[in-house]
């Protein structure tokens, strides 16, 4: 996403202004403290704080094509809504705008596009009030103004299909297809992009094939569409075009890899076609949810790493070589959006003791600048001690040690095994409350990045290739096994997780047994042979790739991963929660698990929510997590 402004808005906005908030670049306030509330006013660290009544944080950041605003969305001191922050005053003061989230820039810096009731609206800088652009658009997301401002595309899927849509962006005239059958109607990754000349969209699409990401181009006018690649695997959300529109910057793997994920490489490809060969660098790039920036003389490139839990932003020439990070400030990072020279960036940002906040860097170097202070301090909350222990194998396994008050006074509590989820993604160093909340409550906890996840090196990652649920399983059991060295663990020891991290949770406690005294595995794909065929398109191709082929095509590496044949194994009592409209994990998972709990005389509980993957309810989170508390309290005890 990139974005834009101009106009005298300070006096027009000032109502109800927040609390100026740039702090000096490089300062201790500029990096990891909390907030500027009091620590008397600290949160108590509740799941009702936590899930439904705690305010504040920023969940995206859009910054103008000429670097002087920045639109954030965000849950701030007057609302939800957009804010506003104009990057030219000091301090830059972040105020409240307007009703609605996912701000996109006209090219001209006068205007956002953005999102309110499922639709797209237009609000010029220096009014609260927008117009609408889209009327009865189904499904609308990935919103791209042209480069001359005049023509909004967006996804919709009024076809059927996640296909690309045209509309005037002043409002006047009707909406026009563009592609016919562009994507499945599940698959939400991607965006359109605009060449400079604006005669042309490039976008990923499975066409050709069900199972692959291809570039694509279609002529604007026409609508003749070809296929561009066809070796690769695109998986940044946008592909990127240079300055000059000779080259498109696309984040992927070759088809016949891993799919990485998080450790992608870069590809320059050449719209007239030609060879598919990753640029030669010294890293990778993280791919999953980022997209690459060219540099206004298209002599660099910009992107994302996740590297051991920690994302920074990284800079390599555009003709190869060697690749150095331009941001050092670690913690998780989302949203990242650059001017129209990607000479400014402003970026979402957590750590482990700070939610969500909004970030600006100017490439020069130095320090980033935090813009907001919105999200609350929590009472409770510490620093995790990032730790590593060797496996059954020899290999280490990086683990993030969160530890409760009673240790710190000199007393032994019960532990548990975090597991996350994504499989090929990893734990990261961000604001981790389910963490902190469980060991403020007396247990000490330890989230792992087991085999196969991203953040430390392909060879890594390729432990988990073809080997789900496998060795990988076996990396909690060594993790519990540790745990049990250390003097202030009672000897109890539990496991929970949600989707992968739920798969992962059952699966350890049928290949390790012996490991765990409780369990609570949630939203997990207990069978992925019996379950393929309900699930959505990301779904399946996650599990093709991880398992290389189709379940008749390769059912000894199903059978390897084949978690409900184990579950006879079983003897830790099992939590086990799902939701009932799952089609990420789905909730037939749930309806075997519980018929092979029952017909093994395994000790377990079972609860239903009226949710898909992720839980959209407040109450039913605070629901879901209060029962593994309870489940873990009853059956592993407390400190002492």
């Amino acid at each position: 996403m990139s974005f834009p402004p101009r106009l005298l808005i300070v006096s027009l906005l000032c109502a109800g202004c927040a609390a100026p908030v740039g702090d000096a670049p490089g300062t201790s306030a500029d990096r990891d403290a909390p907030s500027s509330r009091a620590d008397a006013d600290a949160l108590d660290l509740s799941l009702e704080n936590m899930f439904r009544d705690a305010r504040g944080s920023v969940s995206a950041t859009a910054i103008s094509p000429d670097g002087r605003w920045v639109a954030t969305t965000a849950d701030g001191p007057d609302g939800r809504g957009i804010y506003l922050i104009d990057l030219s005053v000091e301090p830059p003061v972040p105020n409240y705008w307007l009703d609605g989230g996912s701000p996109v820039w006209s090219p001209d810096g006068r205007s956002v596009a953005l999102m309110r009731s499922g639709q797209v609206w237009r609000a010029e800088v220096g009014s609260s009030d927008p117009r609408q652009i889209t009327q009865d658009l189904e499904g609308v997301r990935g919103v791209a103004w042209s480069p001359d401002g005049g023509t909004i595309a967006l996804y919709a899927t009024n076809s059927g299909s996640q296909d690309i849509w045209l509309v005037p962006a002043n409002g006047e005239g009707d909406p026009r297809q563009l592609t016919q059958e562009s994507m499945s109607a599940d698959e939400t990754r991607f965006q359109p992009s605009w060449s400079p000349d604006g005669t042309t969209i490039a976008y990923v699409s499975n066409k050709a094939d069900f199972w692959s990401d291809d570039v694509w181009l279609i002529d604007v006018e026409t609508g003749r569409e070809r296929q561009l690649s066809r070796t690769i695997r695109a998986i940044s959300m946008t592909p990127a075009w240079s300055p000059d529109g000779e080259r498109i910057a696309v984040l992927g793997t070759k088809k016949d890899e891993y799919w990485y994920l998080d450790i992608a490489d870069v590809y320059l490809l050449d719209p007239d076609g030609g060879p598919e060969t990753p640029l030669e660098m010294s890293t990778f790039a993280t791919a999953y949810r980022f997209r690459p920036f060219w540099s206004a003389a298209g002599d660099r490139l910009y992107f994302t790493y996740q590297e051991r839990g920690e994302h920074h932003l990284w800079s390599v020439p555009s003709t190869g070589g060697v690749a150095t990070r331009v941001t050092n400030i670690g913690g998780t990072f989302r949203s990242v959006s650059a001017t129209a020279a990607a000479d400014r960036f402003a970026f979402v940002r957590a750590a482990p003791t700070m939610g969500p906040e909004a970030y600006v860097f100017d490439v020069t170097g130095g320090a980033p600048r935090r813009l907001t202070r919105f999200t609350p301090q929590w009472a409770s909350v510490k620093p995790p001690v990032e730790v590593a222990f060797r496996s059954f194998d020899g290999v280490y396994i990086q683990g993030f040690l969160y530890l409760p008050d009673e240790v710190e006074a000199g007393g032994s509590c019960p532990a548990l095994v975090q597991v996350h989820g994504g499989g090929t993604n990893s734990y990261t160093a961000g604001l981790n409350l389910t963490e902190q909340y469980l060991a403020s409550k007396g247990f000490v906890v330890l989230a792992i990045n087991y085999r196969g996840g991203s953040g430390f090196g392909r060879e890594f990652q390729d432990l988990g290739d073809e080997d789900w649920l496998n060795g990988q399983a076996l990396d909690p059991g060594s993790a519990a096994d540790y745990l049990r060295t250390l003097p202030y663990v009672t000897d109890q020891v539990g496991i929970y997780g949600y989707s992968y991290g739920g798969m992962q949770s059952m699966a350890a406690i049928t290949r390790t047994p012996d490991k765990f005294d409780a369990a609570a595995p949630m939203a997990g794909i207990y069978s992925q042979r019996q379950t393929f065929e309900h699930q959505d398109r990301l779904g399946k191709v996650f599990t093709v790739d991880g398992h290389g082929g189709l379940p008749d095509e390769r059912p000894d590496i199903y059978d390897k991963s084949e978690t409900l044949a184990r579950m006879g194994n079983i003897t830790a009592p099992v939590l086990i929660q799902h939701g009932d409209q799952d089609v990420r994990a789905p909730f037939l998972n749930f309806e075997l698990a519980l018929t092979e709990l029952e017909r093994h005389g395994i000790e377990h509980e079972a609860h239903t929510y009226p949710e898909g993957h992720g839980f959209r309810d407040p109450q039913n989170r605070i629901d879901l997590y209060s029962r593994v508390e309870e489940w873990f309290v009853r059956h592993l005890g407390t400190c002492r």
